[in-house]
């Protein structure tokens, strides 16, 4: 069992977003049916993946966050935000992207399952600034997703080529309003949990934080600007694919830079 479930796990997420990929390169919209389908497999590879999870990272020493455990929850988390979302709203072309990193996650968790990276955690308010914090990486990480595709979108419309792919598309507007509003809930949580943070970490500039807290504060600085400029300016298009994408990328190296170099380059 060890074995097959990260390997029909692995299959599920990569059928579904061959099914999804088929489509957009087609250009036609998705039946109820043919998107129940897909969805259908991409939340049954979750369920086995969070099964997976739920047998790595608890131990009896504690929490095990290492790199790749960490990244394989977060992939998880935003696969499940994304199939979840995209019953109700237009956003399933997202998973062509998430599902094959959920899969890629797992497979490196499987691969490297070691690792002595265990958090013991016995005060409740530090549990849940780990969760905010992860629910809002993994929600702002759609986000930055949401951008790239509609950056592609906005070339192609500007480029006068709005067939095939374009067509399976939500239109622009609908588009900017979705990632406005996935930035906007992930910029709430990272604001609770850098608050969260502040209240239950001892220091959060210690030594071995001080790269993470500063790199977050930075961030969450960038997808505030943003959000004033949407509201003042009415920022979209190019300015807003821009912001989102540089907000995400200091976040990302918050976390997974600084856990990358620590953990497999230093080996600390």
């Amino acid at each position: 069992m060890k074995v097959l479930l990260p390997i029909l796990s692995i299959t599920l997420y990569s059928v579904a977003a061959f099914l999804l990929l088929r489509r957009l390169a087609a250009g036609i919209e998705a039946g109820k049916s043919s998107k129940s389908l897909t969805l259908g497999l991409g939340l049954s590879a979750a369920l086995l993946h969070v099964i997976l999870l739920n047998n790595l990272i608890p131990s009896p020493q504690g929490l095990n966050l290492g790199f790749f455990h960490v990244l394989s929850l977060t992939s998880w988390l935003a696969a499940v935000m994304v199939l979840l979302s995209a019953i109700r709203q237009p956003i399933e072309n997202l998973a062509i992207v998430v599902l094959p990193f959920a899969a890629l996650a797992l497979l490196l968790q499987n691969i490297n399952p070691g690792g002595d990276t265990h958090l013991v955690i016995p005060a409740s308010g530090l549990r849940v600034h780990i969760l905010l914090s992860i629910l809002s990486y993994s929600l702002l990480a759609i986000a930055a997703l949401q951008a790239l595709l509609l950056a592609v979108q906005n070339t192609q419309l500007r480029n006068r080529h709005p067939g095939g792919f374009i067509r399976a598309l939500p239109p622009l507007e609908t588009m900017e309003r979705l990632l406005f509003q996935m930035i906007a809930l992930g910029y709430i949580l990272l604001s609770l949990s850098l608050l969260s943070g502040a209240a239950f970490i001892n220091d959060i500039f210690a030594q071995h934080l001080v790269h993470k807290t500063v790199l977050s504060i930075a961030a969450w600085m960038v997808f505030a600007i943003l959000l004033w400029g949407r509201w003042r300016y009415g920022w979209r298009g190019r300015i807003a694919i821009r912001w989102t994408l540089l907000g995400f990328a200091v976040l990302m190296m918050a976390y997974f830079g600084s856990k990358l170099v620590l953990e497999l380059i230093l080996h600390r």
